[in-house]
């Protein structure tokens, strides 16, 4: 392991999480257990390299470098390539077929799908589109939305089947379960006897940006089964979230499975 550049890391790291705190050389020094000249060597480095910079007062900040190369890293992310080997353990855990959803208005479209091999499944098809209010994958995503995001589009809710919720108030206090849980569910709502689970997929941002679950016919998706999925569902969603960068602890909540009810 390179020390040097384990330190200038260490360093970089510290000064952006003080954000507008301006702490003396040897506090910061202190903190990370280096000398007072190793800590202004490095600094100097960091700012010959353009990842720091010195003030006016004679503090250090961050430039916007690192913002630079971070949004060039997003930028470079395929959340469809990072989420094939999660939904493929997912496929092969449930025997289910596995969506990958973004959300685009009301609507929920299927950006990347793994079928299941069983006889009787959930027809769907990568690039079609199913209304976000009626499918686990699309209340997944929803339930993350700006809390007017609703108002804009509740108009447009539609009955498809005898259990779509068309009730503005009724899906809302849904989505909020939905957010406190960590995953969403669907009985038949979409398409007569056809069920799923899902959940929110987060990038570095702490934005939510995509959704994934599984879904089949409810005949054999049962209340059960879907519980029974849960945990598999919200791990891929937790993995895949790491892959595109997010640290949060949103996955960790205590309350997570102490409801069962699910569909995609």
């Amino acid at each position: 392991m390179d020390k040097t550049l384990l330190k200038g890391l260490m360093v970089l790291e510290a000064i952006s999480k003080l954000g507008d705190e301006t702490p003396r050389l040897e506090q910061i020094a202190a903190e990370l257990g280096l000398s007072r000249s190793t800590l202004h060597r490095t600094l100097q480095t960091l700012a010959h390299a353009g990842y720091a910079r010195r003030d006016e007062a004679g503090f250090y900040r961050c430039t916007l470098k690192m913002f630079e190369l971070g949004t060039l890293q997003l930028a470079s992310l395929d959340v469809r390539k990072l989420a094939l080997p999660f939904m493929r353990t997912l496929a092969r855990e449930t025997e289910e077929t596995v969506h990958l959803s973004v959300l685009d208005g009301l609507d929920v479209v299927y950006i990347e799908k793994l079928d299941s091999a069983q006889p009787l499944v959930a027809y769907s098809r990568v690039g079609g589109r199913a209304p976000a209010y009626a499918v686990a994958t699309g209340k997944a995503l929803l339930a993350f939305q700006a809390h007017d995001y609703l108002d804009h589009n509740g108009a447009s809710l539609q009955q498809h089947t005898d259990n779509t919720l068309v009730s503005l108030t009724a899906l809302q206090h849904e989505l909020a379960e939905v957010a406190r849980k960590g995953y969403a569910s669907n009985q038949g709502e979409w398409r007569q006897g056809i069920g799923g689970v899902a959940a929110p997929v987060f990038n570095g941002l702490d934005t939510v940006v995509a959704a994934i679950g599984v879904s089949g016919p409810l005949q054999r998706l049962t209340r059960q089964k879907m519980a029974h999925y849960v945990p598999g569902v919200l791990d891929a969603a937790r993995q895949l979230s790491e892959q595109l960068g997010y640290r949060g602890g949103y996955f960790d909540l205590a309350d997570r499975l102490t409801d069962s009810r699910g569909d995609t």
